[in-house]
């Protein structure tokens, strides 16, 4: 669970987990993180003519892990929720992420650009975002995000893409710092948003309550129109949960 802290601490306590433990931590029960950038097979043949394999099929949908009540997942909870997507759409995707989550961070890179193309852009899915932070560098990232506003998926998007630089950082509250200037921030800003103890608390509620209503032990947890799946699934898992309901 995560420990409580006062206010102000959560700056001076950002370094207090060895990074090595963060970047493996997608559950709660700290499981090792599984390597998950595919590598393409090296080819044995030494035939130059030899034929093409033919193409691999189609992914199959995953197993669902369960099935919740869409219209209590969908009520308001402490803070509201980030959206990306037509309100009318047939599919609904909720997503409890962690910023220190490396599943998370290859999902955000290599899945979610063309789900977001396919599908949430052509009206067709609504994407729902939320906190789900295992430790207090996650707790940051995301206090950050809700303080950029507008910004607020670029700024996960940056962190995704540069998880390493500040997840793994020596020094992550200046490492956290240089990529928040991206988004306007100042030291001031920077500072007051990460000792916003209103803010920490909202964020800590949205995790407990996606843990005690809804089941999450781990990140990335979906929900697609009722169906829990578990773990960074690729586009080609999501679009065969996703077709055959749109």
């Amino acid at each position: 669970m995560i420990r409580a802290l006062s206010r102000r601490t959560v700056l001076t306590s950002l370094a207090a987990v060895p990074a090595a433990v963060l970047l493996s931590a997608c559950s709660d029960s700290g499981e090792e993180a599984k390597a998950t950038d595919a590598k393409p097979a090296a080819s044995t043949s030494t035939d130059a003519m030899a034929p093409a394999a033919p193409a691999a099929p189609a992914a199959a949908a995953p197993a669902s892990a369960g099935d919740v009540d869409m219209a209590a997942l969908l009520k308001p909870g402490a803070l509201p929720d980030k959206v990306l997507g037509k309100d009318d759409a047939k599919v609904t995707i909720v997503e409890y992420a962690s910023m220190t989550c490396p599943h998370c961070a290859h999902f955000h890179e290599t899945t979610f650009p063309e789900l977001k193309t396919k599908y949430i852009d052509s009206g067709k899915v609504r994407f729902i975002f939320r906190e789900f932070p295992f430790d207090p560098r996650a707790e940051a990232g995301f206090m950050l995000a809700r303080c950029a506003g507008d910004n607020y998926f670029p700024m996960v998007d940056v962190l995704f893409k540069q998880q390493q630089t500040w997840a793994a950082a020596e020094n992550v509250k200046d490492a956290m710092f240089q990529l928040s200037k991206l988004a306007g921030f100042t030291q001031e800003s920077f500072n007051a948003c990460l000792t916003d103890q209103a803010l920490l608390e909202q964020v800590r509620a949205v995790q407990k309550r996606g843990a005690d209503e809804f089941k999450v032990d781990s990140t990335p947890t979906f929900f697609i129109n009722g169906k829990t799946y578990k773990g960074a699934l690729s586009i080609e898992e999501m679009s065969a949960i996703i077709d055959p309901l749109v």
